[in-house]
C-alpha cells in the first residue's frame, strides 16, 4: 500500500509510525496525527460520500467542523453513525464507510463509558487559537482559574502547519511555548478535543470532550469515551475562530472542489496534496494566500482567479514571485468532470468574456470568512452585517462575554493577538499594567474582502448550483421559495433545508441568506441569519445519558431479605425501583396456582410479606401535629403517643397524591408512611411546603426508608405466631388494638410493631433496624409462616376494597371519588380543601370508585378496559369510566374488579360493558367492597 498524495515531508503526522485503516472495505495506511479526511485525500480517494437525494458523488470539502460532504459510519469498536471524517482521528484498524446524507444506528448495545462532570471557573476561553491562547494566558497570569476548550487535539488553531511567524520565529514556538506556561500554572485547566456546544443562561457552557476515541480499538475499556462538560463561568471569551465559505456555480459540488484554506491546510497540517493541479478562485487576499501555501507545497497552479479588481498587492507579488500570475476579475462558470464524477476541469471568465476550460483536478474557492457566532447568539447576541468583513460579525456586547480574533471579524495575527490578550486581562478582572503580546510579521493585504455568492451563468443551471451539499438544496430551490412568497430565511431555510443538515449550514448558510438578499432586492442585513440553536455540533444520546443508562438508567434496590426470596425461587416485579417478590411458584405452579395458595394462607391461616419497601418518614419537632393537620386531610395533632392513623394526602388541586399509616412514637416525633412508588414524592412535597411556604414550622423530615427492614405477619393465625416471636408483649385485642404501635422485642431483636392492616385481616408489621432483616425474616419463616408476594397483596386489599395511589388513581380523582370522604376533615385547613370545594369536583357524575362482577366468574378483565353501556351501539360511544384493578379471588370463588364511574355507586346493580382489543364482557356494577364488608375479621 502506498500513499501516493503524500507530501516527501511535512506536516503534523507521526511520518516514523504506519497504521492500517479500511474505507468502504477497501484497505489503506496512513499516519497518526492524520484524520480520516486527509488520509483519505492522501491515499488519493476523491468520493467519500453521496448526495442523499440526487446520488451525485461527492469529496472532501472543508478541514475542520465545517465539512458538509465527508460524513461517514464508523463500524469499527462501538461505532458511531455520522461521524465527520474531517474531524475522527485515524486510529490502527479503523472500520468507516461513506455515507449518503444519513447514517444508521447499531443493533448491538453500546458498552462504552461516558462521564458527565461539573466544572466552576473566572474565565473561560473558547477555542485555543492565537487569540484565545493570548486572552487564556492574560487570565491566567492574574491567578484567575482558567478553563481553556478547543476542539482540536493540540492547541493552535488555524497556525497549526502552517507558516505563520512571531517575533522572527515560527508561529508555532510561540503557541508551544504558551501552552507550556499554561499547564504549569495551577489554576488553568486545557481541555483540547473538546467542544463546547451550547451557552446558556448565568454564563452556563456545556462542552463535549473525546478522550479516548482517537485511541481506537487500544482504548481502555475502564476510560469514559466522552465526557460531558457542564461549566458556569464567572466570564467567558469567545475565541471560536472563523468558517470559510464558498462561492457558488453551476457543478459546484464535484469531488475535487474544497474550500481554498482547507486544500492549503491539509498540504501543510497534514503533508497531503490535494490534488497536482489546481484552479484557485476567490474574492478576498485569503484565497490568494493560500494559493501562496498551495503552490509552495507542490501543487502546479493552473490559474489563480479573483472576482475583484483590485491593484497589486504583495501577495500578487509572493504569487508572481512563484511564476503565477493573478486573473483579476474572473470567476468560475462551471466545471467538467471524469466517467467516475470527479472533477476534471474548470470553467472560467470574466464577467462579459468569453469561457475557457483549464484541466485540473482540484478547485480550491473562498468567498471569505463568516466569524463563527454560534455561540454568541446562543448567548443573547445579535450578529450584524459588516461591509467591510463582508460577514456578519457580533453586534452589541453580551455582559460577561468577550469575541476575539477571527470570531470577531479580526483576521490579522498581530492584531487578533493583541485583542485576545486585552480581553482575557479585562474578563481576569485585573488591575496593573497590561503585557504586550509578541510581535509578529504582519502581511499586508490589498482591499478589503467582496461580498460574492454566484459566479457564472447560473439562470439556465440553477438547479446545478447546489447551496447546501448535504441536503442537496440547489439555487432553484431558494428561487421557489421567493416564488412562493417567502421573505424570511427562517422560511427558507425550512422550505428548502438549506442549513438544516449536520452541518446546520456552517459552510453555506451565509451564502445562501446572500442570495435570498439578492432575489429579494434587499441588503444582506436586512435578511439576517438563521437562529443559531444548541448544540453546535451534535452531540449522542449516550454521552447525554452518561452513567444513566442500562441498569444504572434507574437504580434497583434490593430489600434486606432479598437473598431469601431468591432462594424461595421467588418472581420478581420492579415496584418504584425496588426489587419485590411477584408471587412463590412451587413445582408444579404458574401464577394463578401460586397467588390462590397464598391468598388462602393469609385469609385462612398465617402468611409473611416483606414490606420493606414501604416509604418511612420521621418528623421530629413541636409543630409536627400543625404540620400533619395542614398535609393530610383528616386530623393528626389529636393523635396520642402509641397511636396510629390511616391518612390521605392531596395535591393544592384537590386530586388525590398518597396514603399511608402515621404513627405518634413521642409528643415530637412521628412516624409516616407512603407507598412504595411515592417515598421520594412525599418526601419532596413535604419540604416544599417546610422550606418555601411555612418556614416557621418547627418540623424536620428525614427519610428512614433505607434503615428499617419490615414483614407483614397477616391472617388469623398472626397473633399466635407473633406471641411466640415476642413473649414479653402482650398481643391481646385489649392490650394491642387496631392501629397502635409498640415497642417489642421480637426473635430477639429490638423491634416496632404497628397494629394496621392491608388485607382486612389480623395483622402486624413490625419493623426492625434493616441490618437485623434477614434475622427476622427466618425466624418468621421458622414458625411455619408462608410468604406471599405483590400480587397476592394486590388480590387481598381489593377485596376489601382498599386503593393503590396510583393504579385506582391517576391525578384526577379526589378522596370523595376514591371513596375516602370519611377521612377528609371540614373542621380544618389542609393542602387542597379549597380546590375540593368547587362545583367541578363535587359534581354528581364524577367518576367515583365502584365495584365490578363480571358476569362469567372465569373473566378476568383486563385493567384499563374501558366501560360502556351498550357494546353494539355506533361509534363513536361514550365511555363512562374504566377498571383500575382485576383480579381471580380464592375468598369470592371467582374474578372480580375495581372501576372508576362516572355517577359510581348511583348506577348499583347496573350492567355494563368491558371493552377490550375488540372484545366486551358484561358486568355488574357494586359495592368496591367484596369481602368481609362488616370488617370482623380485622381484630382476630
Amino acid at each position: 500500500m502506498s500513499q501516493p498524495f503524500r507530501r516527501v515531508d511535512g506536516g503534523r503526522v507521526d511520518r516514523g509510525r504506519t497504521v492500517t485503516f479500511q474505507f468502504d472495505g477497501t484497505a489503506y495506511e496512513a499516519h497518526p496525527g492524520d484524520t480520516l479526511s486527509s488520509a483519505l485525500l492522501a491515499n488519493g480517494v476523491r468520493i467519500v460520500a453521496r448526495g442523499p437525494y440526487t446520488g451525485r458523488p461527492r469529496g472532501v470539502y472543508g478541514i475542520a467542523a465545517e465539512e458538509p460532504n465527508a460524513f461517514v459510519q464508523v463500524d469499527s469498536g462501538p461505532g458511531e453513525p455520522m461521524v465527520r471524517a474531517t474531524t475522527l482521528e485515524v486510529y490502527d484498524g479503523l472500520v468507516a464507510r461513506s455515507l449518503a446524507g444519513k447514517g444508521e444506528l447499531r443493533a448491538e448495545p453500546d458498552d462504552s463509558r461516558y462521564d458527565k462532570t461539573w466544572a466552576h471557573c473566572d474565565v473561560l476561553v473558547v477555542g485555543a487559537g492565537p487569540a484565545g491562547l493570548a486572552a487564556a494566558h492574560a487570565a491566567a497570569v492574574t491567578g484567575a482559574r482558567v478553563i481553556l476548550a478547543d476542539e482540536r487535539p493540540s492547541p493552535g488553531g488555524d497556525l497549526l502547519g502552517g507558516r505563520a511567524h512571531l517575533d522572527g520565529r515560527p508561529a508555532m514556538d510561540w503557541v508551544a511555548d504558551t501552552h507550556a506556561r499554561l499547564a504549569a500554572l495551577p489554576e488553568v485547566r486545557v481541555l483540547t478535543r473538546t467542544t463546547v456546544t451550547g451557552f446558556y443562561d448565568g454564563n452556563f457552557l456545556v462542552a463535549v470532550q473525546r478522550r479516548t476515541e482517537h485511541l481506537g480499538l487500544a482504548a481502555p475499556a475502564h476510560v469514559a469515551r466522552q465526557r460531558l462538560w457542564h461549566i458556569r463561568a464567572g466570564r467567558v471569551v469567545l475565541a471560536t475562530g472563523a468558517h470559510e465559505r464558498p462561492i457558488l456555480f453551476p457543478d459546484n459540488d464535484r469531488p475535487g472542489i474544497m474550500l481554498a484554506a482547507a486544500a492549503a491546510g491539509y498540504a501543510w497540517r497534514y503533508g497531503v496534496l490535494p490534488g497536482r493541479r489546481a484552479v484557485v478562485a476567490g474574492a478576498h487576499d485569503g484565497a490568494l494566500w493560500a494559493a501562496v501555501e498551495l503552490v509552495d507545497a507542490g501543487v502546479e497552479l493552473a490559474a489563480v482567479l479573483d472576482v475583484r479588481s483590485l491593484p497589486e498587492g504583495q501577495v500578487h507579488r509572493a504569487l508572481r514571485d512563484r511564476g503565477v500570475v493573478v486573473s483579476a476579475g474572473h470567476g468560475v462558470v462551471g466545471t467538467d468532470a471524469d466517467a467516475s464524477g470527479v472533477l476534471s476541469a474548470v470553467w472560467i471568465a470574466r464577467t462579459d468574456g468569453e469561457a475557457r476550460r483549464i484541466p485540473c483536478d482540484l478547485l480550491a474557492t473562498s468567498g471569505g470568512w463568516n466569524p463563527a457566532v454560534h455561540l454568541y447568539s446562543q448567548a443573547g447576541g445579535r450578529p450584524v452585517w459588516s461591509l467591510d468583513h463582508a460577514a456578519f460579525v457580533p453586534g452589541d456586547p453580551v455582559p460577561s462575554v468577550w469575541c476575539v480574533g477571527a470570531a470577531a471579524g479580526t483576521f490579522d495575527l498581530a492584531d487578533a493577538l493583541a485583542e485576545g490578550g486585552e480581553a482575557g486581562w479585562q474578563a481576569a478582572a485585573a488591575t496593573g499594567e497590561e503585557p504586550l503580546p509578541p510581535a509578529t510579521d504582519s502581511v499586508s493585504g490589498t482591499g478589503a474582502p467582496a461580498a460574492c455568492w454566484l459566479t457564472g451563468p447560473v439562470d439556465e443551471r440553477a438547479d446545478s448550483v447546489f447551496v447546501d451539499l448535504q441536503r442537496d438544496a440547489t439555487l432553484r430551490d431558494v428561487r421557489r421559495a421567493v416564488g412562493a412568497g417567502m421573505v424570511s430565511s427562517e422560511h427558507v431555510k425550512r422550505f428548502t433545508t438549506a442549513g438544516t443538515a449536520a452541518d446546520q449550514g456552517r459552510t453555506t448558510g451565509v451564502t445562501t441568506v446572500g442570495i435570498l438578499a439578492g432575489l429579494l432586492g434587499l441588503p444582506v442585513g436586512a435578511v439576517g441569519t438563521t437562529t443559531y440553536r444548541p448544540p453546535y455540533t451534535p452531540i449522542s444520546f449516550g454521552l447525554l445519558a452518561g452513567r444513566d443508562r442500562g441498569r444504572l438508567l434507574d437504580p434497583e434496590r434490593r430489600t434486606p431479605m432479598h437473598e431469601r426470596h431468591e432462594a424461595a425461587g421467588a418472581v420478581f416485579e420492579d415496584v418504584g425501583q425496588w426489587k419485590r417478590p411477584w408471587y412463590y411458584p412451587r413445582p408444579g405452579e404458574d401464577l394463578h396456582r401460586a397467588v390462590e395458595r397464598e391468598c388462602r394462607a393469609a385469609r385462612e391461616s398465617v402468611a409473611m410479606m416483606d414490606v420493606s419497601t414501604l416509604g418511612k418518614i420521621e418528623l421530629r419537632g413541636p409543630d409536627v401535629g400543625e404540620f400533619l393537620d395542614r398535609v393530610y386531610t383528616n386530623r393528626f395533632s389529636t393523635l396520642r403517643v402509641g397511636q396510629c392513623r390511616y391518612g390521605v394526602m392531596c395535591l393544592a388541586d384537590g386530586m388525590l397524591f398518597d396514603d399511608g399509616v402515621t404513627a405518634r412514637i413521642a409528643p415530637d416525633h412521628y412516624h409516616l408512611t407512603t407507598t412504595t412508588g411515592n417515598a421520594a414524592k412525599v418526601l419532596d412535597w413535604l419540604e416544599e411546603w417546610l422550606q418555601t411556604e411555612w418556614p416557621s414550622l418547627r418540623v424536620s423530615a428525614t427519610s428512614v426508608t433505607d434503615q428499617w427492614a419490615a414483614v407483614a405477619l397477616v391472617g388469623p393465625g398472626s397473633r399466635e405466631v407473633l406471641s411466640r416471636l415476642a413473649p414479653a408483649l402482650d398481643v391481646s385485642a385489649a392490650a394491642f388494638p387496631f392501629l397502635t404501635v409498640r415497642d417489642a422485642t421480637v426473635a430477639g431483636i429490638p423491634a416496632r410493631v404497628f397494629r394496621i392492616s392491608f388485607t382486612g385481616e389480623l395483622s402486624y408489621e413490625i419493623n426492625v433496624p434493616a441490618w437485623y432483616g434477614l434475622a427476622l425474616w427466618d425466624a418468621v419463616a421458622a414458625a411455619g409462616v408462608t410468604p406471599y408476594g405483590t400480587e397476592t397483596m394486590h388480590v387481598l386489599r381489593a377485596e376489601k376494597g382498599f386503593i393503590v395511589a396510583g393504579q385506582d388513581t391517576d391525578g384526577t380523582v379526589t378522596p370523595h371519588d376514591a371513596g375516602l370522604g370519611w377521612a377528609v376533615s371540614t373542621a380544618k385547613h389542609f393542602i387542597g380543601q379549597r380546590s375540593l370545594t368547587r362545583t367541578d369536583t363535587a359534581r354528581a357524575d364524577r367518576k367515583r370508585l365502584v365495584g365490578l362482577l363480571p358476569a362469567d366468574p372465569l373473566v378476568v378483565l383486563a385493567e384499563g378496559a374501558q366501560l360502556v353501556v351498550d357494546a353494539d351501539a355506533p361509534t363513536p360511544v361514550p365511555m363512562l369510566g374504566h377498571v383500575t384493578s382485576s383480579y381471580h379471588s380464592a375468598a369470592l370463588g371467582r374474578s372480580f374488579a375495581l372501576a372508576l364511574v362516572a355517577g359510581g355507586l348511583t348506577h348499583r346493580g347496573e350492567t355494563f360493558y368491558a371493552v377490550d382489543s375488540g372484545r366486551a364482557h358484561p358486568v355488574v356494577v357494586t359495592d368496591p367492597v367484596f369481602y368481609d364488608a362488616e370488617g370482623a375479621r380485622r381484630d382476630g
